[in-house]
Protein backbone atom coordinates (compact mmCIF):
# COMPACT_ATOMS: atom_id res chain seq x y z
CA UNK A 1 0.00 0.00 0.00
CA UNK A 2 1.07 3.61 -0.37
CA UNK A 3 0.65 6.35 1.90
CA UNK A 4 0.80 10.18 0.94
CA UNK A 5 2.69 12.77 3.03
CA UNK A 6 3.05 16.36 2.73
CA UNK A 7 1.08 19.17 0.13
CA UNK A 8 -1.11 18.46 -3.15
CA UNK A 9 -0.64 21.78 -4.71
CA UNK A 10 3.75 21.44 -4.32
CA UNK A 11 5.43 18.49 -3.00
CA UNK A 12 4.23 14.78 -2.09
CA UNK A 13 6.34 12.00 -0.31
CA UNK A 14 4.80 8.39 -1.65
CA UNK A 15 5.72 5.90 1.20
CA UNK A 16 4.93 2.17 0.21
CA UNK A 17 4.83 -0.09 3.19
CA UNK A 18 3.68 -3.55 3.62
CA UNK A 19 1.05 -2.75 6.22
CA UNK A 20 -0.76 -0.27 7.82
CA UNK A 21 1.29 2.84 9.42
CA UNK A 22 0.90 3.22 13.11
CA UNK A 23 0.26 6.62 14.79
CA UNK A 24 3.87 6.02 16.39
CA UNK A 25 4.98 6.05 12.60
CA UNK A 26 2.88 8.37 11.37
CA UNK A 27 4.35 11.04 13.65
CA UNK A 28 8.18 10.14 13.00
CA UNK A 29 7.68 10.08 9.37
CA UNK A 30 5.51 13.52 9.72
CA UNK A 31 8.75 14.58 12.02
CA UNK A 32 11.12 13.57 8.73
CA UNK A 33 9.56 14.71 5.78
CA UNK A 34 10.21 18.13 7.55
CA UNK A 35 6.36 18.48 9.65
CA UNK A 36 4.48 17.32 6.58
CA UNK A 37 1.21 15.79 7.17
CA UNK A 38 -0.31 12.12 6.53
CA UNK A 39 -2.81 12.73 3.83
CA UNK A 40 -5.68 10.71 4.38
CA UNK A 41 -6.56 9.56 0.87
CA UNK A 42 -5.71 6.59 -1.46
CA UNK A 43 -5.84 8.59 -4.64
CA UNK A 44 -4.83 11.94 -5.86
CA UNK A 45 -6.41 13.49 -8.58
CA UNK A 46 -3.88 16.14 -9.98
CA UNK A 47 -0.81 15.98 -12.49
CA UNK A 48 3.10 15.29 -10.51
CA UNK A 49 6.34 14.55 -11.76
CA UNK A 50 8.31 12.08 -9.96
CA UNK A 51 10.76 9.14 -10.83
CA UNK A 52 9.88 6.36 -13.06
CA UNK A 53 8.00 3.37 -11.41
CA UNK A 54 10.52 0.86 -13.01
CA UNK A 55 13.27 3.08 -11.09
CA UNK A 56 14.12 3.10 -7.68
CA UNK A 57 16.22 6.50 -7.21
CA UNK A 58 18.88 6.09 -4.89
CA UNK A 59 17.51 9.03 -2.87
CA UNK A 60 14.25 6.71 -2.17
CA UNK A 61 17.15 3.68 -1.15
CA UNK A 62 18.43 6.18 1.32
CA UNK A 63 15.49 7.41 2.67
CA UNK A 64 14.48 3.72 3.54
CA UNK A 65 17.73 3.28 4.88
CA UNK A 66 16.65 6.35 7.49
CA UNK A 67 13.32 5.06 8.46
CA UNK A 68 15.19 1.66 9.67
CA UNK A 69 17.65 3.64 11.31
CA UNK A 70 14.60 5.02 13.39
CA UNK A 71 13.20 1.79 14.65
CA UNK A 72 10.72 2.36 11.28
CA UNK A 73 9.87 -1.32 9.83
CA UNK A 74 7.94 -2.35 6.56
CA UNK A 75 8.92 0.40 4.94
CA UNK A 76 9.45 -0.81 0.51
CA UNK A 77 10.05 2.78 -1.28
CA UNK A 78 10.27 6.33 -0.76
CA UNK A 79 9.76 8.60 -3.33
CA UNK A 80 9.21 12.70 -3.89
CA UNK A 81 6.26 13.98 -6.40
CA UNK A 82 6.07 17.73 -7.81
CA UNK A 83 2.65 19.20 -8.77
CA UNK A 84 2.85 20.88 -12.12
CA UNK A 85 0.45 21.47 -14.31
CA UNK A 86 -1.11 19.22 -17.65
CA UNK A 87 0.88 21.25 -19.94
CA UNK A 88 4.19 20.95 -18.12
CA UNK A 89 6.65 19.11 -19.63
CA UNK A 90 9.98 20.40 -18.66
CA UNK A 91 11.35 17.36 -17.04
CA UNK A 92 13.65 14.33 -18.34
CA UNK A 93 12.04 11.19 -19.36
CA UNK A 94 15.27 8.82 -19.38
CA UNK A 95 14.48 9.21 -15.25
CA UNK A 96 11.21 11.06 -14.61
CA UNK A 97 7.57 10.73 -15.30
CA UNK A 98 4.72 12.24 -15.79
CA UNK A 99 1.26 11.15 -13.50
CA UNK A 100 -2.06 12.07 -13.86
CA UNK A 101 -2.81 11.36 -10.33
CA UNK A 102 -1.08 9.33 -7.97
CA UNK A 103 -2.84 6.01 -6.58
CA UNK A 104 -1.70 3.04 -4.81
CA UNK A 105 -0.92 1.61 -8.05
CA UNK A 106 1.90 4.42 -9.10
CA UNK A 107 4.50 1.89 -8.13
CA UNK A 108 2.92 -1.28 -10.13
CA UNK A 109 5.18 -2.30 -12.98
CA UNK A 110 3.61 -3.82 -15.73
CA UNK A 111 5.95 -3.80 -18.51
CA UNK A 112 6.12 -7.11 -20.27
CA UNK A 113 9.21 -8.36 -21.20
CA UNK A 114 10.18 -8.73 -25.37
CA UNK A 115 10.97 -11.88 -26.76
CA UNK A 116 14.66 -12.91 -26.50
CA UNK A 117 15.87 -12.47 -30.40
CA UNK A 118 17.66 -14.91 -32.23
CA UNK A 119 20.78 -12.54 -34.06
CA UNK A 120 21.35 -13.66 -37.61
CA UNK A 121 23.49 -10.93 -38.62
CA UNK A 122 25.77 -9.37 -35.52
CA UNK A 123 27.33 -7.31 -38.10
CA UNK A 124 23.94 -5.65 -38.99
CA UNK A 125 22.91 -5.89 -35.33
CA UNK A 126 25.83 -3.97 -34.22
CA UNK A 127 25.25 -1.25 -36.49
CA UNK A 128 21.37 -1.26 -36.32
CA UNK A 129 22.03 -0.83 -32.07
CA UNK A 130 25.40 1.30 -32.06
CA UNK A 131 27.14 -1.08 -30.14
CA UNK A 132 30.31 0.07 -31.23
CA UNK A 133 31.95 -3.49 -31.52
CA UNK A 134 34.90 -3.39 -33.61
CA UNK A 135 35.13 -6.14 -36.88
CA UNK A 136 37.60 -8.30 -35.00
CA UNK A 137 34.68 -8.69 -32.31
CA UNK A 138 31.93 -9.26 -34.50
CA UNK A 139 34.07 -11.90 -36.30
CA UNK A 140 34.88 -13.33 -32.57
CA UNK A 141 31.26 -13.80 -31.63
CA UNK A 142 30.50 -15.21 -35.19
CA UNK A 143 32.89 -17.69 -34.14
CA UNK A 144 31.33 -18.20 -30.74
CA UNK A 145 27.94 -18.48 -32.04
CA UNK A 146 29.45 -21.34 -34.72
CA UNK A 147 31.27 -22.98 -31.80
CA UNK A 148 28.05 -23.43 -29.95
CA UNK A 149 25.84 -24.84 -32.55
CA UNK A 150 23.47 -21.47 -32.15
CA UNK A 151 23.09 -18.18 -32.65
CA UNK A 152 23.15 -15.81 -30.12
CA UNK A 153 20.50 -13.82 -28.50
CA UNK A 154 20.36 -10.23 -28.57
CA UNK A 155 21.03 -9.71 -24.95
CA UNK A 156 24.18 -11.91 -25.28
CA UNK A 157 25.28 -9.72 -28.26
CA UNK A 158 24.34 -6.24 -25.85
CA UNK A 159 25.97 -8.00 -22.50
CA UNK A 160 28.99 -9.01 -24.50
CA UNK A 161 29.05 -4.86 -26.07
CA UNK A 162 28.71 -3.56 -22.48
CA UNK A 163 31.04 -5.91 -20.57
CA UNK A 164 34.00 -5.43 -23.45
CA UNK A 165 33.26 -1.84 -23.67
CA UNK A 166 35.96 0.53 -23.38
CA UNK A 167 34.39 2.37 -20.32
CA UNK A 168 34.33 -0.95 -18.40
CA UNK A 169 37.86 -2.38 -19.28
CA UNK A 170 39.74 0.39 -21.08
CA UNK A 171 40.16 -2.57 -23.74
CA UNK A 172 42.24 0.38 -25.85
CA UNK A 173 43.86 2.93 -23.20
CA UNK A 174 45.27 -0.56 -21.76
CA UNK A 175 45.64 -2.61 -24.79
CA UNK A 176 49.21 -3.45 -26.26
CA UNK A 177 50.52 -0.91 -28.76
CA UNK A 178 52.89 -2.71 -31.59
CA UNK A 179 53.99 -0.03 -33.87
CA UNK A 180 56.10 -0.93 -37.48
CA UNK A 181 55.90 -4.60 -36.10
CA UNK A 182 57.50 -3.92 -32.36
CA UNK A 183 55.61 -4.36 -29.09
CA UNK A 184 55.81 -1.22 -27.11
CA UNK A 185 56.83 -0.71 -23.26
CA UNK A 186 54.11 0.91 -22.56
CA UNK A 187 50.02 1.31 -23.14
CA UNK A 188 47.94 4.55 -23.71
CA UNK A 189 46.85 4.50 -19.99
CA UNK A 190 50.26 3.87 -18.30
CA UNK A 191 51.38 6.93 -19.95
CA UNK A 192 48.56 8.91 -18.86
CA UNK A 193 49.21 7.76 -15.39
CA UNK A 194 53.15 8.38 -15.61
CA UNK A 195 53.14 11.94 -15.16
CA UNK A 196 51.61 11.99 -11.74
CA UNK A 197 53.47 8.74 -10.98
CA UNK A 198 56.72 10.87 -11.56
CA UNK A 199 55.59 14.43 -10.25
CA UNK A 200 52.68 13.70 -7.33
CA UNK A 201 53.59 16.87 -5.67
CA UNK A 202 50.22 16.88 -3.36
CA UNK A 203 48.23 14.00 -4.94
CA UNK A 204 46.96 12.09 -1.95
CA UNK A 205 44.90 8.94 -4.54
CA UNK A 206 44.74 9.36 -8.60
CA UNK A 207 43.21 7.24 -10.80
CA UNK A 208 41.34 4.58 -7.93
CA UNK A 209 37.56 4.01 -6.62
CA UNK A 210 36.50 6.39 -9.99
CA UNK A 211 37.91 9.14 -7.31
CA UNK A 212 40.56 12.19 -6.84
CA UNK A 213 42.47 13.59 -3.99
CA UNK A 214 44.60 16.22 -3.57
CA UNK A 215 46.12 17.54 0.19
CA UNK A 216 43.69 20.40 1.70
CA UNK A 217 44.14 22.15 4.52
CA UNK A 218 43.53 21.65 8.35
CA UNK A 219 40.21 22.10 9.41
CA UNK A 220 37.98 22.09 12.42
CA UNK A 221 35.12 19.82 12.35
CA UNK A 222 32.30 20.06 14.76
CA UNK A 223 30.73 16.44 14.90
CA UNK A 224 29.24 14.28 17.91
CA UNK A 225 32.35 12.05 19.14
CA UNK A 226 31.06 8.92 17.68
CA UNK A 227 28.59 8.38 14.97
CA UNK A 228 27.25 5.10 15.93
CA UNK A 229 24.80 6.63 18.57
CA UNK A 230 24.06 9.82 20.14
CA UNK A 231 27.01 11.91 21.69
CA UNK A 232 28.79 15.30 23.01
CA UNK A 233 29.66 17.57 20.09
CA UNK A 234 32.89 18.04 19.85
CA UNK A 235 35.59 20.56 17.71
CA UNK A 236 38.64 18.30 16.10
CA UNK A 237 41.38 19.11 14.14
CA UNK A 238 41.94 17.14 10.73
CA UNK A 239 44.05 16.86 7.63
CA UNK A 240 41.54 17.62 4.69
CA UNK A 241 41.50 16.36 0.94
CA UNK A 242 40.13 18.04 -1.59
CA UNK A 243 38.33 16.33 -4.22
CA UNK A 244 39.22 17.42 -7.97
CA UNK A 245 37.09 14.27 -9.82
CA UNK A 246 34.03 12.10 -8.35
CA UNK A 247 32.19 9.29 -10.75
CA UNK A 248 28.47 9.29 -10.03
CA UNK A 249 28.41 5.80 -11.82
CA UNK A 250 25.81 7.30 -13.74
CA UNK A 251 22.65 5.43 -11.62
CA UNK A 252 20.04 4.99 -11.88
CA UNK A 253 19.69 3.59 -15.58
CA UNK A 254 17.37 1.52 -17.67
CA UNK A 255 20.10 -1.18 -17.79
CA UNK A 256 19.83 -1.19 -14.02
CA UNK A 257 17.36 0.52 -12.34
CA UNK A 258 17.78 -0.87 -8.56
CA UNK A 259 19.88 -0.33 -6.14
CA UNK A 260 23.14 0.76 -7.60
CA UNK A 261 26.16 2.85 -6.70
CA UNK A 262 25.64 6.59 -5.73
CA UNK A 263 28.58 7.86 -5.09
CA UNK A 264 28.35 11.85 -6.24
CA UNK A 265 29.19 14.59 -3.67
CA UNK A 266 25.57 16.01 -3.49
CA UNK A 267 24.11 13.18 -2.88
CA UNK A 268 26.52 12.35 -0.17
CA UNK A 269 25.99 15.48 1.21
CA UNK A 270 22.03 14.48 1.35
CA UNK A 271 22.68 11.11 3.02
CA UNK A 272 24.80 12.98 5.75
CA UNK A 273 22.02 15.92 6.27
CA UNK A 274 19.53 13.47 6.92
CA UNK A 275 21.45 10.94 8.94
CA UNK A 276 22.58 14.29 11.24
CA UNK A 277 18.88 14.99 11.47
CA UNK A 278 18.45 11.81 13.18
CA UNK A 279 21.13 11.25 15.24
CA UNK A 280 20.60 15.03 16.43
CA UNK A 281 16.46 13.87 17.16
Amino acid sequence: MIHFFGNTDSKLFAVQTTKELTKTTIAKLTWLFGDQPKIEVSSIDAFFIGPRAAMITPWSTNAVEITQNMGISNILRIEEFTAVSEDFSDFDPMISEKYKGLDQKSFTIEIQPEAILDIDDIAAYNSQEGLSLSEEEVAYLEGVAKKIGRKLTDSEVFGFSQVNSEHCRHKIFNGTFIIDGEEQPTSLFKMIKETSKQFPNDIVSAYKDNVAFVKGPTVSQFAPKTADKPDFYETQDFDSVISLKAETHNFPTTVEPFNGAATGLEEKLEIDWQVEKVRCH
